[in-house]
């Protein structure tokens, strides 16, 4: 599986506009959502919310994966965001995020989730790289940087 499959520059918001967690976490949705279909949104937030009550998805190292799973989905959707000065996502190390990937995915696919986050994480320990992707300065240069690590 390769992320770049996932991703679209219409997908990507470099920079995000977002200063807080919360309006974070809406912008990434409205990333993936159907266009004018406020349920889906809220189906999606909601999901997305519950999982971080759980556990904050910010990973560290300047990372976000916030992810849900919503019934009427049938595939897995991938969105990003960069936000160069960082912002407080309550991450495990304490340290704001500046790489977000919003994974949404159906309740049926869980092995297809766990192998996408898990891809997400490994492409995403390599330092140089993240220091590349917070560099981009659009959608379609983040796509390139992304599409050359997974062709390395």
């Amino acid at each position: 599986m390769l992320l770049s499959d996932l991703l679209s520059p219409v997908r990507i918001k470099v920079p995000l506009g977002s200063r807080t967690k919360t309006d974070v976490l809406r912008e990434l949705v409205n990333l993936v959502a159907d266009p004018g279909d406020a349920a889906s949104a809220s189906a999606i937030l909601a999901s997305v919310n519950e999982r971080e009550r759980v556990l904050s998805t910010g990973i560290g190292g300047g990372i976000a994966i916030p992810h849900g799973k919503i019934p009427h989905a049938d595939q897995l959707v991938l969105a990003a965001g960069v936000s160069p000065g960082g912002i407080d996502f309550d991450a495990l190390d304490g340290k704001p995020v500046h790489l977000f990937f919003l994974l949404i995915g159906p309740e049926s696919a869980s092995g297809a989730h766990v192998k996408a986050l898990g891809r997400i994480s490994r492409l995403l320990r390599r330092e140089p790289l993240r220091a590349e992707l917070v560099a981009s300065q659009s959608a379609d240069a983040f796509l390139r940087v992304i599409r050359a690590a997974e062709a390395s």
